[in-house]
């Protein structure tokens, strides 16, 4: 039950926070002494710009949410974390024909202040990091 919390908690900050910033009239702006941006942007791609066609996308994002979800009794808020940012980043490519990326990190170190991130990365990213701290514990 935790997992489906914890996914459709994640789904809905991810589509409220993408609703909002998707607003007419709203400008990039810069936060933190210039060390966060907020820069609208529209992936089509895949990410960090992994060579993936665009029609396999939605099919290897699914086969990835069904591991996820085989892994939901070992670290349940972990993986409702990266479910929920899943399948808002897969519903945003099925009826957009892409991802709206709006964070980056202008003065963070090599090649990571070229990228432009979401809420769903992060809940990906932090459920991942969830998961492999429970696997490591037991």
């Amino acid at each position: 039950m935790l997992t489906i919390i914890a996914a459709l908690t994640t789904l809905g900050a991810c589509t409220a926070a993408r609703w909002y910033l998707d607003r007419a009239g709203r400008r990039d702006a810069e936060y933190a002494k210039g060390r966060v941006r907020l820069r609208a942007l529209w992936n089509r791609g895949a990410a960090f710009g992994l060579p993936i066609r665009r029609k396999v996308l939605p099919a290897a994002s699914l086969a990835a949410l069904g591991m996820l979800w085989s892994q939901r009794r070992r670290s349940p808020a972990g993986v409702g974390l990266a479910l929920g940012g899943g399948v808002s980043n897969l519903l945003e490519r099925l009826r957009l024909g892409g991802v709206y990326d709006y964070i980056q990190f202008p003065r963070a170190p090599g090649r990571l202040k070229r990228y432009v991130f979401n809420l769903a990365d992060f809940a990906i990213l932090l459920g991942g990091l969830a998961m492999a701290l429970r696997r490591k514990k037991q």
